[in-house]
């Protein structure tokens, strides 16, 4: 019985991937419709979840927009950065 539990341990140990997040902060420079256009097709966003966090970035200064593992928000950082977007992975 302890052997088992131990290898389930050891098996969780394996799969726990750190998660990070995405924060995109508010600036006086992009519209709404660009920083929604943008988190639809570079964090696969609804339209509705867009325009909730553009609506949060700009009235709270920041939102997490996107959780997951820093290979990919990295890609969708550098995206947004060259799109004019300010934003740091936490």
């Amino acid at each position: 019985m302890m052997e088992t539990i131990t290898e389930e341990v050891a098996e969780l140990k394996e799969q726990v991937v750190k998660e990070h997040i995405l924060v995109l902060f508010d600036d006086n420079v992009n519209t709404f419709d660009h920083v929604i256009e943008l988190l639809i097709k570079v964090c696969n966003h609804e339209a509705l979840q867009a325009e909730q966090c553009a609506m949060l970035v700009h009235y709270k200064g920041k939102c997490a927009v996107k959780n997951g593992e820093l290979k990919e928000l990295t890609i969708m950082g550098e995206l947004l950065a060259d799109s004019g977007l300010t934003v740091e992975i936490n």
